[in-house]
């Protein structure tokens, strides 16, 4: 069988078509391979080696075209000005207590990244203990995660270059500043869980990747260590390794009480993992894998003596709390402390004697709280309808604190007592516009199979709905990923542009729970596209906008949901903005952490997702046609969604394009997936976002 993708045809303009870009010469080859019978041509593939010269040179045609075109865009000063005032707003971290001191984030509003301080008190003066501006010239290593040892001495922190997930492990001392000489390095995705006795900590690692293969190289064979403070990485001792299994991933956690070390046992992004723990109080002990069928999610939330609080989903797909004794385990033992609800249970925490349980309602925050026991008590009393998080802590601690945000409201943070369950502000930022006038309401639209898709619409007061603004629709759809109301300096700009903001909770998130995850995944993935559709088609048909005048854009998984829309119904979007996306889903899984997708979207390497896949996949569906003016953004240091699916995306795109619109491609140097990114990169971003849509949808930067 022969499958007919015309991703290698050298295209021919028409003189209808002279006003089309030169795009720059992507040297299509002549590669074809046979998957599971059927002929599947991948004429860009010399695009996955991003150290050869070739590349580099392609690489460097793209950015001085997109650079030109972007810049030639009119009154992009006057939108830097007015997004650059809106985003200099002094802001604050959740913080938490530990050791005996206070630690938060603060940035002044303009800093490149975020500075972490310290204070004994919250009414003293508190100092800087660490500022990631300073680790670099320009401000693009930045602060990746931070752990402070029980004794309050000392702090593991990790830092990331240039936006990768490999971190890199220091220690520094609390009292002066001044960092120890320990340093580990080959860490990603890994937190540090500190010994009792703050002498060490533990890590998970990866083996070291050959010289040159560090952003492409797939990622196993993950193993837990122990380092001990004062010596050197190779004298770290291994805890865990599961050798027989190289793709699960393996993260570990202490127990508050510092008795047990839990091991949380993932199949790559499956939401059901095994859960195992040993117990150190016994130095004989060994590993005890106490939920290894892998059946549901597990997830611990604290230790009383021999009892383990788990949240899980298992049989109850919107999540419950249960309690196994240590002293026997089986499951006819185990009790139910906070039964499945309407809601969705999104995290728990036990503070102060009392179990805090943070809800979604419709993408909503609700709070509940329980004893230990289960019984019900008076819930926490939001300021409004957002988003709230935070609640860390322990059930010694009296206080713990939660930010809450909404889409016109930046995160103000809350100082919460647990023991009278009454809050006061801790911080709240003064911003450069009135939050009166803007307004989000919830809509619902409804998918092809009659499923009923909310979407929050934010726009300014007072707008006739006229078919006729601006609109950008933003979505994720995947991986159990719950979208929520939260403030952007972006959305505000785009809002005082005149445009409308949409965000869509489409299946294949966490919004309603595993069973809403499900039916978005896999060989049900097209229900996601649907859903966008779905909410397209409602906002057109509610006169907020037309297709002319609609823009889609999303990042990652978001990225692949553009990237297949704007090839399935190209007429449906005035403009499209993949970021970051999975664009080729034949070969996802043979990058970085790509293979842990497998469970979210399927394997290439099984039959019967491949058709699936094939059927989807951004890149092996682009044909001759006219597509949507279109600017895929991707940075040269992403190692997780590595570049070259946007790379060979925006090639074939371009060589597809058989309209006036252009298609092109923003590569961010010295950046990653989105985490760690500058505040000044982020600007600009949004700066070139916004002109180009500003273009690509017809209207005015009046601001």
């Amino acid at each position: 069988m022969k499958l007919t993708i015309p991703l290698a045809l050298s295209l021919m303009m028409s003189h209808a078509e002279e006003a089309r870009l030169n795009y720059p010469d992507s040297s299509p080859e002549n590669l074809t391979e046979q998957l599971h019978g059927i002929s599947v041509p991948d004429p860009y593939r010399w695009l996955e080696d991003l150290n050869s010269e070739k590349t580099a040179s392609w690489v460097k045609a793209q950015d001085t075209l997109t650079r030109r075109y972007l810049d030639s865009i009119p009154h992009r000063d006057e939108l830097t000005k007015h997004l650059t005032q809106i985003w200099n707003v002094e802001r604050y971290g959740t913080p938490f207590k530990e050791g005996g001191y206070y630690f938060f984030s603060k940035n002044n509003g303009l800093q490149n990244q975020s500075v972490l301080y310290v204070t004994e008190s919250l009414a003293a003066e508190p100092r800087i203990l660490l500022d990631p501006n300073t680790l670099s010239d320009d401000a693009t290593v930045s602060l990746s995660n931070y752990e402070i040892s029980p004794n309050g001495k000392l702090m593991a922190y990790s830092t990331s270059a240039s936006g990768s997930d490999w971190v890199e492990w220091r220690v520094r001392e609390i009292a002066t500043g001044r960092d120890l000489p320990d340093h580990l390095k080959w860490s990603k995705f890994s937190g540090a869980s500190w010994s009792k006795d703050s002498k060490g900590f533990y890590y998970g690692r990866f083996p070291t990747p050959k010289q040159g293969e560090q952003m492409m190289a797939q990622n196993t064979h993950k193993k837990i260590y122990y380092h001990r403070i004062g010596s050197s990485q190779n004298e770290d001792t291994l805890i865990y390794e599961r050798p027989h299994h190289p793709k699960q991933g393996i993260y570990c956690q202490l127990s508050d009480d510092g008795r047990y070390l839990l091991f949380h046992i993932s199949q790559g992004t499956d939401t059901k993992n095994g859960l195992f723990y040993r117990d150190l109080s016994d130095p004989n002990s060994k590993v005890v894998e106490l939920l290894g069928d892998f059946d549901a999610s597990y997830s611990l939330i604290d230790t009383i003596d021999s009892v383990f609080l788990i949240q899980t989903d298992l049989g109850a797909p919107r999540q419950k709390v249960i309690a196994i004794d240590l002293s026997d385990p089986s499951p006819k033992k185990w009790k139910t402390i906070i039964p499945e609800k309407t809601e969705t249970l999104r995290s728990v925490s036990h503070v102060g004697g009392v179990l805090i349980a943070n809800y979604l309602k419709d993408a909503r925050s609700e709070v509940c709280r329980y004893t230990p026991q289960g019984q019900e008590l008076e819930p926490i009393k939001l300021p409004g309808l957002g988003t709230a998080g935070g609640f860390a802590g322990n059930a010694k601690d009296s206080e713990t604190f939660f930010y809450f945000t909404s889409f016109t409201s930046p995160g103000t943070t809350y100082r919460y007592d647990a023991t009278q369950n009454t809050y006061k502000v801790f911080n709240e930022p003064e911003t450069h516009f009135d939050p009166s006038n803007y307004q989000s309401i919830q809509i619902f639209a409804t998918s092809k199979d009659g499923t009923k898709i909310p979407m929050f619409v934010v726009h300014r007061k007072g707008i006739k709905l006229n078919g006729d603004h601006p609109t950008l629709l933003y979505a994720y759809g995947g991986f159990n990923i719950s979208l929520r109301p939260s403030y952007s300096p972006a959305t505000i700009t785009w809002l005082d542009m005149g445009g409308i903001y949409v965000m869509a909770n489409l299946r294949g998130g966490g919004e309603y729970g595993e069973g809403w995850h499900q039916a978005g995944m896999k060989l049900k993935k097209q229900n996601v596209f649907d859903d966008f559709f779905a909410c397209s088609q409602h906002l057109i048909t509610q006169n907020y906008t037309n297709s002319k005048r609609l823009a889609i854009s999303g990042g990652s998984n978001g990225g692949l949901l553009v990237g297949a829309c704007m090839v399935q119904r190209p007429e449906l979007f005035g403009a499209c903005l993949p970021a970051v996306g999975v664009m080729d889903m034949l070969r996802f899984h043979k990058f970085t952490i790509g293979w842990a997708w497998e469970a979210e979207y399927g394997s290439p390497d099984d039959p019967i997702h491949f058709k699936n896949l094939l059927k989807y996949s951004p890149y092996h569906n682009l044909k001759p046609n006219h597509y949507p003016a279109t600017m895929i953004t991707t940075s040269d240091h992403d190692d997780r969604v590595v570049p070259s699916h946007s790379f060979k995306f925006a090639a074939a795109l371009q060589a597809a394009q058989q309209g006036n619109q252009p298609s092109l491609i923003r590569i961010e140097t010295k950046a990653g997936h989105g985490a760690g990114t500058p505040t000044s990169k982020r600007i600009e971003a949004t700066v070139d976002k916004f002109s180009f849509l500003s273009k690509a949808l017809n209207f005015d930067i009046n601001l």
